[in-house]
């Protein structure tokens, strides 16, 4: 396949060498370019398949300490100098920025090794892996499946006028799966690097499992539970807690550790929570950030302990720290998330939970008060009551609503079984245990 490299450097290049013959006193251009291949899944069938292939450019510029931030997805290379001019009209008439600091000098290298050869061939032959996945799901027991798998190739060009000139590749599949039995369905998620078929057909299988698990449907009052909490659950809350680890969530008011520092205790002692932008399945890995700044592997949590927000050079500067290679051109962000497994086996999850509530899955999850961190999340699919280590039955609507502090410090234990995800609830790549909580408080609607 192709590579995107020369044309992604050359559309950068145009962007930064435009903006500052107009004026501009810096500028950074990213430009991110994918060819993709979608299948979705619908009634046991496949009912489309989608390719993509396409530019989309961001560029920083700064005159003074004003800053103006514009992107767009683009057709050509030459496309990109029309964002640029349009910006220099208005840059004048916005005011200084709180945020404004000097470009840092580049330091970043592109990871090797982040293109794996299987994904490209199924770039041409994503059905097959849909294929996989619905088989998976058929052997273990559902009646109908749908869902959505996706493979790609990834390039990303970063040139600056701090001399920053970087292109990286990576490959990416990602998919999702829902499995039917009955009126209960099951849920289950991947994100990788490596288009492998046997974790494609194991996403298939586990949605099927914990379909076929809920057998009769069964009612429980809201209240305080203990609850496991599966990777798909973990991965979305987990996004919640990293977002209000970077330095601009802390600097808007928009995070639970703005009345912590480094060094306060957080969590159980059992939770480690990472940004590992140099993992070797997960999808986000790259060596360097949005300014050409290297990145590195670091605990946002360790054994309970807040150990460090997620900084780019502006807001390191306001706040007194360094860059920890985290920049997006707007917002400080994880690249990886990893949760460090605990002791527990997956086989004996609910043995361990003895009496209380299995959430295989969330949506709709919504922060109410984000300095103290209360939050609501719907569960959805699979939610079983479990009573003496045995399922009972499946509960329907009912929301965990809880706070990230409270719900952090009730871990009880996690298992040694890890899953790699990534889906339209989990955005930032993933790799999670199940957790188990001594408690969370769950709701349910009154009418």
């Amino acid at each position: 396949m192709k590579s995107f490299k020369e044309p992604s450097l050359e559309m950068a290049t145009r962007a930064v060498k435009r903006a500052l013959a107009n004026g501009f006193d810096e500028a950074i251009a990213v430009v991110r370019v994918s060819r993709s291949t979608m299948v979705k899944l619908a009634n046991s069938q496949v009912s489309i398949s989608q390719g993509w292939e396409g530019f989309q450019v961001e560029v920083y510029l700064a005159k003074g300490k004003r800053v103006a931030i514009a992107g767009a997805r683009l057709g050509s290379p030459s496309e990109v100098e029309r964002i640029v001019n349009e910006s220099r009209r208005y840059i004048e008439s916005i005011g200084e920025s709180r945020l404004y600091a000097p470009l840092p000098q580049p330091s970043g290298r592109p990871l090797a090794g982040l293109v794996n050869g299987a994904t490209l061939r199924y770039v041409e032959e994503a059905p097959r892996l849909a294929e996989e996945m619905m088989s998976g799901a058929v052997e273990y027991g559902a009646e109908r499946v749908a869902g959505m798998v996706s493979a790609g190739l990834y390039g990303r060009a970063v040139v600056g006028s701090n001399g920053a000139e970087l292109y990286e590749e990576k490959t990416r599949v990602e998919a999702y799966l829902r499995a039917f039995r009955g009126e209960f369905s099951g849920h289950w998620a991947y994100g990788s690097r490596r288009a492998d078929p046997k974790r494609l057909r194991e996403v298939g299988a586990k949605a099927a499992t914990y379909a076929s698990m809920c057998r009769t449907s069964v009612s429980v009052e809201p209240g305080r539970y203990r609850a496991v909490l599966s990777p798909l659950v973990v991965g979305n809350l987990m996004e919640y807690v990293a977002d209000a680890a970077s330095a601009f969530s802390v600097l808007t008011g928009f995070s639970m550790f703005m009345k912590r520092r480094p060094g306060e205790k957080v969590a159980s002692d059992a939770l480690t929570l990472i940004d590992d932008p140099h993992h070797e399945e997960l999808p986000g890995s790259t060596g360097f950030d949005d300014e050409g700044v290297a990145t590195l592997r670091k605990a946002i949590i360790e054994r309970g302990v807040f150990k460090s927000l997620l900084h780019n050079s502006k807001t390191a500067a306001l706040m007194g720290g360094s860059s920890t290679g985290n920049a997006g051109l707007i917002t400080p962000h994880p690249w990886n998330l990893v949760v460090q497994p605990g002791s527990l086996r997956e086989e004996e999850i609910f043995r361990e939970l003895r009496r209380g509530l299995f959430v295989l899955n969330n949506w709709y999850t919504r922060l109410h008060n984000y300095i103290e961190g209360e939050f609501s999340t719907v569960t959805r699919d699979a939610l079983m009551y479990v009573e003496n280590g045995e399922v009972v039955g499946c509960v329907h609507r009912m929301r965990i609503a809880d706070r990230f502090p409270r719900l952090l410090g009730r871990i009880a234990g996690l298992t040694r079984e890890v899953y790699d995800v990534e889906w339209w609830e989990v955005r930032t790549p993933t790799r999670t245990p199940f957790i188990l909580v001594d408690e969370a408080v769950f709701t349910k609607p009154t009418v």
